[in-house]
């Protein structure tokens, strides 16, 4: 498998990385660590609410041997199959020059797909990234809200401030965002180890009390718990899952720390320190049954209980900073990729390329957040309404994935076959068992998911039915070319026509030769394409054509998690005729109003929804970094 990843993929991922500076500098013990503090806080939190919801939760069950074994075994397995096969052995392997992430994984397979499969499989991953942001709201309001209920072990009287404690909290971690996370991310990894070494030596102390709970490793008493109390154990698993929320955070934060160092985390620090944290919980249990109330606190003696509810606190601050940031690079893929309209993304380090700011998506994610915390109240609520859109993203990157190993790898059915279908009848049974919680609160993420699904694609189907819709008719350039050279008075300078397409006249073109009749001496018709690699190597960046008389075409690439800067690159370049001077240059844009029609296409209700977006879509202006002293619009009505 690692014979075929390599050549699906020529380049290495230390060397891409390090040409563009992308966090593989450093010594992979320090890239761990630093991945120990971004991509597992997620997972890491998990026991403040896992076990207790799943003996207590909507579902109870007895603390018995039976029941407590079964669950421990079923957290272990799930551990080892979901994580460490899934995630860390397979998932991991199909990067996109290093790369992770739903977006990233198809725009890795569209290299290689058949015509006929690119719309199914665009689907999925979609999906698959509208369920993440249904994801990206329950998780910092569960996480912190379960780290601050502790303060009622230390003090029942301090009940009341549980949820305005939160939206504090909440509200402080979204308004830093817009000053960047780079002067204060250097203290997650440490923190967050820190916080594992607690887990560790608390399961440590407990399990030392009731050491037969390590027999609960074994994979049979998972079975003797849906054999004896098949119903129980099965909707078991919709809270068993909420110990591995946050694994898909090791494949789509890849690019950040590397695959070596973040599985280093995982096999040597996280996963025992996670695992004897919870052999430690269960341990508890058996001696204590009492202490479901909150097992997680009450492991820590008495007087350290409020230093474990601070350092649980500032743990979950981290894995939601990890989300939120998380959530901010999703949209500027989505937005390259064509999925979404274009955003104001505001680049908050001149030397990190992954520090990106993105307002809109943060302050819809704090509204979103905090109406959660206000309407469920409680982490037990909460946790009725979590993991369906974790479960549904797992079961669509196994399905991918499975694409991947057949058609881009190459490897045969028969080892093909045993592996994902392990993925996908334990994804399966994941997601099914999640199903059920629909009605207590599972509804909620759906909907989230469901809403994102519907602008994601409707913005995807518009774009390509207003580019069908203004290609019709299309003149060839190289004939307006020669026309244009005797109906129009040439002026110095250089003009650049942006253009979506690198076939036929751009719009604005034809409407300042049909009002101004003026051409500038150098007329460049330029199109950004964004490319299904995360980084476009520079000696790929651009081609220029020249079509005689003083015209060129352009095209320039970029790769899906780049900054299209188009005055930095063009100044960079000395082609088409010379250097090009910004003082000397403008910039015409087209800015279509879109008339919804009875044309075939979509439903009426998705045109409009479409133009509503591409109102309020941020102006190629901004997403270019174009000067704004140096820009004409030249607007124009489609219908589709």
């Amino acid at each position: 498998m690692s014979n075929a990843a390599t050549s699906a993929d020529p380049t290495s991922e230390t060397d891409f990385h390090g040409l563009h500076g992308h966090g593989q500098r450093g010594s992979q013990l320090a890239l761990a660590i630093g991945a120990i503090g971004v991509v597992f806080g997620d997972i890491g939190t998990s026991p403040l609410y896992a076990l207790k919801e799943t003996f207590a939760g909507h579902h109870p069950m007895p603390v018995d041997m039976l029941h407590v074994f079964g669950v421990l075994s079923l957290v272990f397995w799930t551990f080892t199959i979901v994580v460490t096969l899934k995630y860390v052995f397979t998932v991991m392997r199909a990067d996109n020059r290093g790369e992770g992430g739903s977006l990233a994984l198809l725009a890795l397979i569209n290299r290689t797909a058949h015509p006929s499969r690119t719309t199914g499989l665009a689907l999925m991953a979609v999906t698959a990234t509208a369920l993440f942001f249904g994801d990206a709201i329950i998780t910092p309001a569960i996480s912190v809200l379960s780290a601050v209920e502790g303060l009622t072990i230390v003090e029942a009287r301090f009940e009341p401030l549980v949820v305005p404690l939160a939206v504090v909290i909440l509200v402080g971690l979204f308004a830093i965002q817009a000053r960047g996370t780079a002067a204060i991310s250097r203290y997650f990894g440490p923190i967050v180890l820190a916080y594992f070494i607690t887990l560790a030596v608390l399961g440590v102390i407990h399990l030392c009390t009731r050491p037969d709970v390590l027999w609960a490793l074994s994979p049979h008493h998972g079975l003797r718990f849906f054999m004896n109390d098949p119903l129980l154990a099965f909707l078991a698993l919709g809270s068993v899952v909420l110990a591995v929320t946050g694994a898909e955070a090791l494949y789509a934060d890849m690019g950040h720390f590397g695959r070596k160092p973040i599985s280093i985390a995982w096999l040597w620090i996280v996963f025992p320190a996670l695992m004897l944290n919870y052999l430690g919980q269960c341990a508890l249990l058996l001696n204590n049954p009492a202490a479901l109330e909150n097992p997680f606190y009450f492991m820590a003696p008495e007087e350290l209980r409020l230093p474990l509810v601070i350092l649980a606190t500032l743990a979950t601050i981290i894995a939601s900073q990890a989300l939120i940031t998380g959530a901010f690079s999703v949209v500027q893929q989505a937005v390259q990729l064509g999925y979404m309209p274009r955003v104001r993304i505001l680049h908050t380090s001149a030397s990190a390329a992954g520090q990106i700011y993105v307002p809109v998506a943060n302050w819809l994610l704090m509204v979103a957040v905090i109406v959660l915390v206000l309407t469920f109240q409680k982490s037990t609520n909460l946790a009725a309404a979590y993991g369906l859109a974790v479960t549904g993203t797992m079961f669509i990157t196994a399905c991918l994935v499975a694409y991947l190993m057949r058609q881009v790898w190459k490897m045969p059915w028969w080892q093909v076959l045993p592996v994902v279908g392990l993925f996908m009848i334990v994804d399966g049974a994941f997601l099914a068992a999640n199903i059920v919680k629909i009605p207590d609160g599972g509804w909620m993420p759906l909907l989230v998911g469901i809403i994102v699904l519907t602008l994601l694609t409707t913005w995807s189907k518009g774009r390509e039915l207003m580019r069908a819709s203004m290609s019709e008719g299309s003149l060839p350039i190289e004939i307006f070319a020669k026309s244009a050279q005797n109906s129009a008075t040439r002026v110095p300078g250089t003009s650049i026509f942006m253009a979506s397409s690198n076939v036929g006249v751009p719009s604005a073109l034809l409407h300042n030769m049909k009002h101004n009749k003026v051409l500038h001496e150098r007329v460049l018709i330029l199109t950004v394409a964004v490319q299904d690699v995360p980084y476009v190597d520079e000696k790929d960046r651009f081609d220029c054509k020249s079509l005689g008389n003083g015209f060129y075409r352009v095209t320039i690439r970029c790769g899906f998690l780049e900054e299209t800067d188009v005055p930095r690159i063009l100044s960079t370049l000395d082609l088409c005729d010379g250097a090009f001077d910004m003082m000397q240059t403008s910039f015409f844009l087209s800015r279509q109003t879109l008339i919804a029609s009875a044309k075939p296409g979509m439903a009426i209700w998705r045109e409009k929804l479409f133009a509503w977006m591409l109102r309020n879509a941020s102006t190629a202006m901004e997403f270019f970094r174009l000067p704004t002293n140096r820009v004409v619009e030249l607007g124009s009505q489609v219908e589709i």
